[in-house]
C-alpha cells in the first residue's frame, strides 16, 4: 500500500520557473497538518483498537512515518484519499527486520525515536542525506539519561536504539522544540514513573492534545513561569478518530502568493487555530496585510478558521524574537513577504533555522540576494530591505521544500521571472502545491 506515488509528485521534478501573475483568485482547501498527520500514524499504531483519520496529509514524510508503523507491528491501511485505517499494537511493538528510513521527515525521525525507546525494542534509524546533517542528541540525550542504549555517528543519523528499560525523568530542553518533547512524552508513555517536560518557552502542543484524545493520563500546569508537562508509565493509549485540520505552514505560502500579487484575491479554508502556529498571521498583520478570518469547526481538539487574503501594501517591521517558535517553518516565505514590503523588516531569534533541513537561514538570505533584494544575514537574523523586487536570479534550494516553495511564490510578484533549482522536494510536505497554486492562476511551470 506504500508503494503508491505520492500525489503530483511526478509533476513536480527538476527546475522551475515563476513569473509575474495576473491577480489571483479562488478557493483551496488547506492541506492536512504535516504535524499532526505524522502523530496520527504514531499513536494510531502505539494505541490499543483500530484508529480512522481523515483529511491525513500523503506527503512523502509523512508517508515515511506511516511505512516505520508498519514496520514496527502495526497494521496500516489506505482507505481512500486522505483516509485510512491503523490496527494499533497496545504498545507492544516488535524490532523491525529493517532500517527504518525516515527519508527528509525529521520529525518522523526524532518522535519515533522516544516510541521506540519507550517500548523496548531496538531499530536503527536511516535518512536521506539532508536528514542525515540534522543534529539528533537534542533527542537522543535525554533518551540516553532516561535509560535508552543510544548509538549514534556523531551526533547524527544512523543512530541505532537497542533493546532496554526506562525511567522517567524532568526535563527542561535547552532548545525550544516540539519534537524534543513529544518524543522524550513518548518514551515516557513506556518508561517507569513520572516523566516531567518543564518549557520555558511554550511549543506547539499537538503531542499533549492528541495524547487526551488517545485517552492517556497527562498534567499540564504552568507555574514558576514555565509549562509543566507531566505524565506517568507505563500506559496504554486507546483508538479513537482523527480529523486532521489543515496546515498553517503550508497556507503561508498562497496567502503570501495574494499578499504580493496585485488585484488579488482568495480564501483558503479549514486553516488550524493553534497559539504555538499562528505567529506569521499575527506578524503579517502588524505589516498590514487584509486578511479575514473566520471560525470553523474544531477538528481533534484544535480550532480551525477559514481566510480570505487580499494584496495589501506591506510595511517592514521588527518582528519579536519570541515569536520564532510559533512561525519557525514560515520564515522564509515571510521574508518573500518582507521583500514587497515598504521599509526595513528585522527577524532576530533565527539560529533554529541553522537546523533545518539545510541551513535555512543562510539559503533565505542568498534567494533575495540572487533576485535583487538587499538583505543582511547575522548568525541569528535577517534584516530584510523591502521594495519593488527585480527578480531573474536562481533559487538554490539545498533539497528544502520550503526554500523552493518560497522561491516560486517570490516570482509571482517579481518584475523578471525566478528560477527554482530542484522542485522535488516540496512533494516532502505539500505534494498539491503546484495544482492549488494554478487553480489559484498562478504561473508556475518547469524551466526549459
Amino acid at each position: 500500500m506504500f508503494s503508491l506515488m505520492t500525489q503530483n509528485s511526478a509533476s513536480l521534478q527538476g527546475p522551475f520557473l515563476s513569473r509575474n501573475s495576473a491577480p489571483l483568485s479562488g478557493a483551496i482547501a488547506a492541506p492536512g497538518d504535516k504535524s499532526i498527520s505524522h502523530r496520527a500514524f504514531i499513536f494510531g499504531a502505539l494505541a490499543k483498537g483500530y484508529t480512522q483519520v481523515s483529511g491525513l496529509l500523503e506527503s512523502d514524510d509523512v508517508l515515511n512515518t506511516g511505512r516505520a508503523m508498519e514496520a514496527l507491528g502495526a497494521k496500516v491501511q489506505k482507505d481512500a484519499a486522505g483516509r485510512w485505517s491503523i490496527e494499533g499494537c497496545s504498545g507492544k511493538f516488535e524490532s523491525p527486520a529493517t532500517d527504518l528510513d525516515f527519508g527528509n521527515a525529521g520529525t518522523g525521525v526524532r518522535l519515533v525515536m522516544g516510541l521506540v525507546a519507550g517500548s523496548g525494542i531496538g531499530a536503527r534509524f536511516i535518512g536521506d542525506e539532508s536528514l542525515s546533517g540534522r543534529p539528533m542528541r537534542r533527542v537522543t540525550d535525554p533518551l540516553s539519561d532516561m535509560g535508552a542504549d543510544v548509538e549514534t555517528t556523531e551526533g547524527r543519523l544512523p543512530v541505532t536504539i537497542t533493546p532496554s528499560e526506562l525511567d522517567g525523568l524532568s526535563y527542561a530542553p535547552p532548545v525550544a522544540s516540539a519534537q524534543v518533547k513529544s518524543a522524550i512524552l513518548l518514551a515516557g508513555l513506556g518508561a517507569n514513573g513520572e516523566t516531567e517536560i518543564i518549557e520555558a518557552v511554550p511549543t506547539r502542543d499537538h503531542t499533549e492534545t492528541m495524547l487526551k484524545l488517545f485517552g492517556a493520563a497527562i498534567e499540564i500546569e504552568p507555574r514558576d513561569d514555565a509549562t509543566h508537562i507531566r505524565l506517568t508509565g507505563p500506559q496504554t493509549l486507546t483508538a479513537t478518530d482523527i480529523a486532521v485540520p489543515g496546515d498553517p505552514s503550508s497556507a503561508a505560502f498562497a496567502t503570501i502568493a495574494a499578499l504580493i500579487t496585485p488585484g488579488s484575491e482568495i480564501t483558503i479554508t479549514g486553516i488550524m487555530d493553534n497559539p504555538a502556529r499562528n505567529g506569521l498571521y499575527t506578524t503579517l498583520k502588524e505589516m498590514g496585510a487584509d486578511l479575514d478570518m473566520q471560525d470553523g469547526p474544531v477538528m481533534s481538539g484544535e480550532k480551525t478558521f477559514n481566510l480570505t487574503v487580499r494584496h495589501s501594501a506591506l510595511n517592514g517591521i521588527e518582528v519579536p524574537a519570541e515569536r520564532a517558535p510559533a512561525m519557525i517553518d514560515e520564515y522564509p516565505i515571510l521574508a518573500v513577504a518582507a521583500a514587497f514590503a515598504s521599509g526595513t523588516t528585522h527577524m532576530p531569534g533565527l539560529a533554529e533555522l541553522r537546523a533545518k533541513e539545510s541551513d535555512r537561514l543562510a539559503g533565505t538570505a542568498l534567494m533575495l540576494a540572487n533576485n535583487g533584494v538587499i538583505v543582511e544575514a547575522g548568525t541569528d537574523s535577517l534584516t530584510i530591505h523591502g521594495g519593488p523586487v527585480p527578480g531573474g536570479g536562481e533559487v538554490e534550494t539545498h533539497h528544502d521544500h520550503r526554500l523552493a516553495m518560497s522561491g516560486l511564490v517570490l516570482g509571482l510578484g517579481a518584475q523578471a521571472p525566478v528560477r527554482v533549482d530542484d522542485a522535488s522536494m516540496i512533494a516532502t510536505s505539500y505534494p498539491e502545491f503546484l495544482s492549488h497554486m494554478a487553480a489559484l492562476g498562478a504561473k508556475m511551470e518547469p524551466a526549459k
